[in-house]
């Protein structure tokens, strides 16, 4: 039996009425969580959510006059804001719904079992927010053939810039992303990644060691032997982290 503190209190906001109903359909069925309304247009969300202190949104992402993404900004500034899934048919929203802090970002036709991964999402956020959630970022979203990948930044050990994308290199494997390498820094743990060059991020566990390559020049060793040059511009902290 769920524990009734643990059931999320859910809005629906979908301008078409056929996709409002099938979510209904598959809200009904996970007993995570409770709906508490529906509404067809941004205004009336923002309005149902004053009145009804929804724990989730499920959140078209295009809506007429009032869309998804303004919807979702409005939410970020209340003090006990909902968390928010992105319901969609467009997958080029993607790193709008990772600033605006998103839960997820689920694909139309929604699929139960795929939007049930995002509700336990939803919970564990619910969670963390309670212990004390972390001000950096822990995840996000690449676009990978024809879905969205949901990556941990703890699976991320290297960023590289490509003029306005980056390349996250995961285990064996990498993806590209539509954010700008500077952005990206700004959301990541300083404790955990360091910056060697205008075009490189690392984690620092990474690091082997730094090799000095005559001339001023510095490089960094990786654990797997590869060695980076440091940009002039990063090396002073790249050495301060190595106590020099």
């Amino acid at each position: 039996m769920v524990d009734t503190e643990t059931i999320l209190k859910t809005l629906i906001v979908d301008d078409e009425p056929l996709a409002v109903e099938r979510m209904q359909v598959i809200c009904a069925k996970l007993d995570t969580l409770s709906v508490v309304g529906t509404a067809s247009d941004g205004a009336a969300a923002l309005r149902l959510v004053e009145a009804l202190s929804p724990d989730l949104v499920l959140l078209d992402m295009t809506m007429p006059e009032v869309d998804g993404l303004a919807v979702a900004r409005k939410l970020a500034d209340m003090e006990h804001r909902p968390a928010v899934i992105f319901v969609t048919a467009h997958d080029h929203f993607a790193v709008e719904a990772f600033d605006l802090d998103a839960v997820d970002y689920v694909l139309k036709p929604v699929a139960r079992d795929r939007l049930e991964r995002a509700i336990d999402r939803a919970c564990a956020r619910r969670g963390e927010r309670a212990a004390g959630e972390s001000e950096w970022l822990q995840e996000l979203w690449v676009p990978h053939r024809s879905e969205l990948l949901r990556i941990e930044i703890a699976q991320v050990h290297r960023v590289d810039a490509e003029r306005d994308y980056v390349r996250l290199y995961v285990g064996d494997r990498t993806y590209l992303l539509l954010q700008t390498i500077a952005g990206l820094e700004k959301r990541l743990d300083p404790a955990e990644f360091i910056r060697i060059h205008r075009s490189t991020i690392l984690r620092k566990d990474r690091i082997h060691g730094l090799r000095h390559d005559g001339l001023g020049v510095w490089s960094v060793e990786l654990d797997d032997g590869e060695a980076l040059r440091i940009g002039r511009t990063y090396l002073p902290k790249v050495k301060a982290m190595a106590g020099r």
